[in-house]
Parts: structure tokens; C-alpha cells; sequence
């Protein structure tokens, strides 16, 4: 059979959350969804923890002035099955598209554990890959929990073999490495409206923008994929928000650091990194992108990382995909005999169907 190479067009959502209010910022996606499906895409991305918004505080003050945020995070954080993923997933199949979604996940095994987390939904609504953020990055670490490989895939679909990193792990050359070696096509990276590392008038404070631009050409040459970029946007409740930590003088020099930070951006890559179409960073809006997976393949005569390309009898990467859970309980033969007693519901997990944890 011949190769097919699938061609569609692609949506970017530079999109502020509405903060820290998960059904609010489901509403909101749902509206993009439908804009986008409007003018044609078959898929739409979304940034990095939008629903219900980037924790930026364990940037800004220190971390005994952060426990009402933390609460308030935690009261939004999302299981698959939940009511705001279940409102998108309606929306990707009632407009028929695929949908990359970053949300910050819950669990049932605890009240205070979350994962910066990534969805692909498919243009049934279905689950296609549920992806956990490795290692969260620098502050992240006193929010977000270490994820595992389970969602360290390539999904193939009717657009293209999707793969999806979330920001900090755009620079992990192993993980790329392990989308590469899936026969990756087009690569989603999310990424959060603002990520400060110093006081901004200091010498080596982070640029995001200037980060963005390095890791999204670097996958995109390497790999020869199309890269769709996505980041979050600051709008005036997430300021407001910000403004109002601790006391005043707390707020004012967190608003000070905001406001002189590099925001994120968002724009779409080819095989070769050479930007398609606008860049978008200073306003919200959608970026649109046509898409060509056959042009993924002539830049693999030039450089296959993951075929000709590479020393396989020197390099050898080994990858544990296998999902890291809390506790594994060992009482097999006591529920046999309770379902025997018709004491189990067999319909019991319906909701746990997708994998929540």
C-alpha cells in the first residue's frame, strides 16, 4: 500500500484561562473549539496547565504566602473523567477535531497530590494518549508532583503520528529522543504565559520568548516534524490576582516582576524550523497553520536520528512506560468470591473507564 501523508490545518490557542476556574476556562475552550473548527482545523492546542490556569505564583513570593493559591488549585485539579475535560471532549467530537489540552490533574489516591498534566482527545471524544509532565521545573516542583512515562507516545491519527511535550521537557533530549523513535510527524509543545527566574532588571533572568524559539527549532530540525507551539497568555484577572498576594508591598513587586517578564509565544514550525505564517505573543488569538506531513520526509535524507542517521551497536535508550502508581493492592481471590456473592457492581469503575488515576 502506498504511504499516505495526511495534510490539515492547524490551531494554536494563544488563550488566557479564566484563572483558577475550571468550568469557566472548559467554557472558554469550547468557544475556541467551535472558531477554529469554523475555519477549517482538524486540530486545536491548547497551552500548558490552561485549565484552570499557570500556577506563575511559586515564581513570584515565597512559598508561605502561597497556600490559599495551592488550595484553590488543587479544588480546580481535574480526573479524566471529571465534568470540565467531559465539556471538551463533547466539543471535540461535536465539532469532529482533534484537541491537545494542558490541565492540572487530580487523583482519588490523594487530596493534595497534582500532575501538570496533557490530553489528546480525539475527534470522537475519545482519549487518545494521557501524558504527565516528567519533572516539573525549578518552583514547579512545590506544585506539580513527577509524572511517569505512560503518556511518553506517539499516537497516530487520521492527521499525522502526534506527539506532545510539555515545556521544560521540550529541552530533555531523551524524551524527544523517545518521541523521534516513534516515528513522530507533528510535535505539540505547551507552554505557560510567563516564566520568571530573577528580578527582571537583574543579569541573566530567563527569557521565554528567546527559550521558546531555541527548543521549538531545535525538535523541529531534529526531528523533521512540524511543531505546533502554543503558550498561555496574562490577561487582567490573572494580574489582579497576582497583585493581591500577601500584603501590599508583596503585590506590588510581584506585579513589577509580571509585568517586566518575556511572555510566552506561539507560533507553528516546519521540518526545517522555519517559522509558518505569524507569531503570536502579545495578544490572545488564534494562529492558524496549514500542515504537510509528506514534507516531513525529505529532510530525513539529510539527518535520521532514529534511522540511518545514528550508531545503534553504541547509543541504546531504554524507555519504562509502565504507570507508577501509589499502592498495588494483592486481593485478587477476595474479590473473586464477593463477585461470586453478586457483592460487585461490574458497572462500579464506569468512570474510571479512561484511565483516571
Amino acid at each position: 500500500m502506498t504511504v499516505q501523508y495526511p495534510r490539515f490545518k492547524a490551531a494554536a490557542c494563544h488563550a488566557s484561562s479564566v484563572f483558577l476556574d475550571a468550568d469557566k476556562t472548559a467554557e472558554k475552550a469550547c468557544d475556541l473549539i467551535a472558531e477554529a473548527a469554523a475555519n477549517g482545523a482538524a486540530l486545536v492546542v491548547f497551552p500548558e496547565s490552561f485549565l484552570p490556569g499557570f500556577p506563575v505564583w511559586a515564581a513570584l513570593q515565597a512559598p508561605i504566602y502561597n497556600h490559599g493559591f495551592f488550595c484553590a488549585l488543587v479544588a480546580q485539579a481535574q480526573k479524566l473523567s471529571n465534568g470540565a475535560i467531559r465539556t471538551i471532549r463533547m466539543a471535540a467530537r461535536r465539532h469532529g477535531v482533534h484537541v491537545s489540552l494542558g490541565f492540572t490533574e487530580g487523583t482519588d489516591a490523594s487530596v493534595g497530590c497534582i500532575w501538570n498534566s496533557n490530553v489528546l482527545i480525539g475527534p470522537d471524544g475519545a482519549i487518545l494518549n494521557h501524558h504527565r509532565k516528567l519533572v516539573p521545573t525549578f518552583y514547579e516542583k512545590l506544585v506539580w508532583a513527577n509524572g511517569d512515562a505512560r503518556g511518553l507516545r506517539v499516537t497516530a491519527t487520521e492527521i499525522g503520528r502526534v506527539g506532545m511535550l510539555i515545556c521544560g521537557e521540550n529541552t530533555n533530549p531523551l524524551a524527544r529522543y523517545a518521541l523521534m523513535a516513534q516515528g513522530e510527524q507533528v510535535h505539540i509543545s505547551s507552554y505557560p504565559p510567563i516564566w520568571p527566574t530573577r528580578p527582571p532588571e537583574e543579569e541573566g533572568a530567563y527569557d521565554l520568548k528567546r527559550a521558546i524559539e531555541i527548543r521549538a527549532g531545535a525538535h523541529a530540525f531534529e526531528a523533521k516534524v512540524f511543531n505546533i507551539v502554543v503558550s498561555g497568555f496574562v490577561d487582567a484577572a490573572m494580574r489582579e490576582a497576582m497583585g493581591s498576594m500577601g500584603h501590599a508591598s508583596l503585590g506590588k513587586a510581584s506585579l513589577e516582576v509580571m509585568d517586566n517578564s518575556p511572555r510566552g509565544i506561539s507560533m507553528v514550525l516546519d521540518p526545517t524550523s522555519q517559522v509558518l505564517g505569524e507569531v503570536l505573543g502579545e495578544h490572545e488569538g488564534i494562529l492558524y497553520a496549514e500542515i504537510d506531513t509528506a514534507r516531513c520526509v525529505e529532510p530525513k535524507q539529510f539527518h535520521d536520528v532514529v534511522g540511518y542517521y545514528n550508531r545503534f551497536d553504541v547509543f541504546h535508550l531504554e524507555v519504562d512506560r509502565s504507570a507508577r502508581e501509589p499502592a498495588y493492592f494483592s486481593e485478587g481471590a477476595a474479590i473473586a468470591h464477593a463477585a461470586e456473592d453478586g457483592a460487585l457492581d461490574p458497572a462500579a469503575d464506569v468512570l474510571f473507564a479512561d484511565g483516571a488515576a
